[in-house]
């Protein structure tokens, strides 16, 4: 072969192994930040091991069986029957090695499982395509908000650099103090998700109508992140999770500053708002909650999301359209909002959608309506 030949050999196995095609390349699970992720680590660990060496020592023996008593140097296929002795050894070794890997094995299973004694407990609802958060016990306790995807619609659609962190930030991040155990209780309240942060050692369905637990207790502060886990929905890659560790004196600042935040957002549901005002608010609305499906035109997807513009729904009695934002519809992606948002911000939302577009009711949804169609 010529030197040509060998040269091209040598610059494609260089490309193969260049640093910008090895960046992500890694043959190891990644290091968590809790103890349980640590022992799921070393678990792994051990076990990748004991079935190195069991391939090893079964392969070795039969390549060596193999070839020492090959017919072409004069051995015979042998005829025999039992063996007492291979067959309790057989039996006996692999017993003990299922054994020692079973202890460690349950030993981490049951940790995972041991969600007791919790410092603070955060139910973590599963929304199309959002997670809800409300810390019901421990410090913080009343704090609840929603998590939406953050990234810009123009990085997702449009021509925009992916940038950092792409579809894994959110607008609100769950914060914990570092060192306390955090119970997780998770549901659903549409169709099933699934919590999954790796760096914490948590996966755990969120399922309608159920309530699962799991826990995590973080060792290091730090931003760690995650994803739904379940095909969730057309938008399913949009539901990233954002755990943010703090020390314990950050966490108290941000359960203060939270809890004012959500005392002066709080709307009076009697209040008597104008037309323009309620557009504008329900604008930013329907970006964060409804633009994914009906899209930013009101155009919908054929076939899959109706759209607004020009619905008979949207132009026609209130109630209809007041009773399905509220309450959604069964069998289909509409949501349920009414646990979601609040009465000013569902009352903004479908005057919103009746006064955009094609759509000119000149009509105002008020709180107080909301309030009275929850009743």
């Amino acid at each position: 072969m010529t030197s040509k030949f060998w040269a091209k050999v040598t610059v494609a196995v260089a490309a193969l192994y260049s640093g910008v095609v090895m960046a992500d390349y890694q043959l190891n699970l990644t290091r968590g930040a809790t103890r349980l992720t640590e022992d799921v680590y070393q678990l792994h660990n051990m076990m990748m091991w004991v079935i190195t060496v069991i391939f090893c020592a079964v392969f070795g023996f039969m390549f060596y069986a193999i070839y020492k008593h090959r017919k072409s140097v004069g051995h015979k296929a042998a005829n025999f029957h039992e063996n007492t002795s291979v067959e309790i050894a057989w039996t006996v070794v692999p017993f003990f090695i299922l054994i020692a890997m079973a202890v460690p094995a349950t030993k981490t299973l049951l940790d995972v499982r041991d969600t007791t004694n919790p410092d603070i407990t955060v139910k973590v609802t599963g929304y199309q395509w959002k997670w809800g958060y409300d810390y019901l016990k421990g410090e913080g306790e009343g704090v609840a908000f929603l998590a939406n995807l953050s990234t810009p619609h123009e990085q997702i659609y449009g021509s925009e650099g992916k940038g950092e962190n792409y579809l894994l930030e959110t607008d609100r991040h769950m914060v914990v103090p570092v060192g306390k155990k955090i119970r997780i209780l998770t549901t659903a309240a549409d169709v099933i998700h699934a919590w999954y942060v790796p760096a914490l050692g948590i996966k755990q369905d969120a399922i309608p109508g159920f309530v699962r637990d799991t826990w995590f207790r973080a060792d290091k502060e730090g931003i760690f992140r995650g994803q739904c886990a379940e095909l969730c929905g057309k938008d399913h890659g949009f539901m990233p999770i954002v755990v943010e560790v703090v020390s314990a004196e950050k966490y108290s600042g941000w359960v203060a500053e939270t809890k004012k935040a959500i005392a002066a957002a709080a709307d009076d549901p009697d209040k008597k708002w104008e037309l323009a005002d309620l557009n504008a608010r329900g604008e930013k609305v329907y970006a964060a909650n409804c633009a994914a499906c009906h899209q930013a035109n009101g155009q919908g997807i054929k076939g899959t999301f109706p759209a607004l513009d020009g619905s008979k729904l949207v132009k026609g009695p209130k109630r209809g359209h007041i009773d399905i934002v509220l309450n959604g519809k069964s069998n289909t992606a509409m949501a349920a909002f009414g646990k979601q948002l609040s009465d000013t911000d569902i009352a903004a939302l479908i005057t919103y959608e009746r006064n955009s577009w094609s759509n000119k009711a000149g009509e105002v949804i008020q709180p107080s309506d909301i309030k009275a169609a929850r009743k």
